[in-house]
């Protein structure tokens, strides 16, 4: 019967059907998530996305053409409260790697500072998703707060721990097998419909007797996108979160 089954539904991974290691590191997060949040600390989430160029013109190319395409990267942070009072970073990737940017991640946590007092920063780790598939050396006490690397690698900022805790920061990484438990995706999916649905309303049109060039406003674009994401969809998103932390809470100790 597997033949039958929608191509769409392939890729859709079951919550909560992992194994015991991931529950292990599922308990550890969620203990010290709350742990600091008794002790006054404002959650926030961290998050970067890719945002092609081809989605912004919605110029159909192939798969091996959109791969020379400018790749541009948003990073940007949110809360219940809404988006964090900080400019988002737009980074566009060249064709060589570029520098990883922890000056960005300074600067959020001195705002962070600024607006929130101690946060505990939540975000995801590259290296961590790369090795999804391995397994714990040695068992851990689910009642010890997980391990957090010196530095969080997302793809194209660095997250330093001691940057974090010299702010007054702590952070932590949302295990890899309940990335949904890190409400930014829904946040890039919102301003990504934004962008497809929207994107004519900032095109500009210049006709000449030889040529005729199209000007996006790509920033007023991108602001726009995220402001459609509004405190009260933040609300709701991190209100869905907390629904699932308290269910597997409440499962798997």
């Amino acid at each position: 019967m597997q033949r039958f089954a929608n191509p769409l539904l392939r890729h859709v991974i079951c919550r909560g059907c992992c194994d015991a290691a991931s529950k292990r590191q599922c308990l550890q997060y969620l203990r010290a998530l709350r742990t600091l949040q008794l002790n006054g600390f404002n959650t926030v989430f961290l998050g970067e996305t890719d945002i092609p160029e081809s989605l912004i013109t919605g110029q159909k190319t192939s798969e091996e053409a959109s791969l020379r395409w400018p790749v541009w990267t948003l990073v940007h942070a949110g809360s219940h409260q809404g988006w964090v009072p900080w400019r988002y970073k737009l980074l566009l990737r060249a064709d060589l790697p570029i520098p990883q940017q922890s000056g960005i991640f300074q600067e959020l946590c001195e705002s962070l500072t600024t607006s929130y007092g101690k946060c505990v920063i939540v975000t995801r780790d590259k290296m961590q998703l790369m090795n999804v598939g391995a397994k714990d050396s040695k068992e851990q006490d689910t009642r010890t707060p997980p391990p957090v690397p010196p530095v969080i690698h997302m793809t194209s900022t660095e997250c330093h721990l001691e940057v974090a805790r010299a702010n007054g920061h702590e952070l932590l990484v949302v295990p890899s097998s309940y990335n949904y438990l890190h409400p930014m995706d829904v946040a890039w999916s919102s301003l990504k419909w934004f962008v497809i649905n929207n994107r004519k309303d900032f095109a500009l049109r210049s006709v000449e007797r030889t040529h005729s060039y199209r000007c996006i406003l790509f920033n007023d674009l991108i602001v726009k996108a995220i402001e459609k994401m509004t405190p009260s969809k933040w609300k709701a998103v991190i209100k869905r979160v907390k629904k699932w932390e308290n269910y597997y809470l409440d499962t798997f100790s």
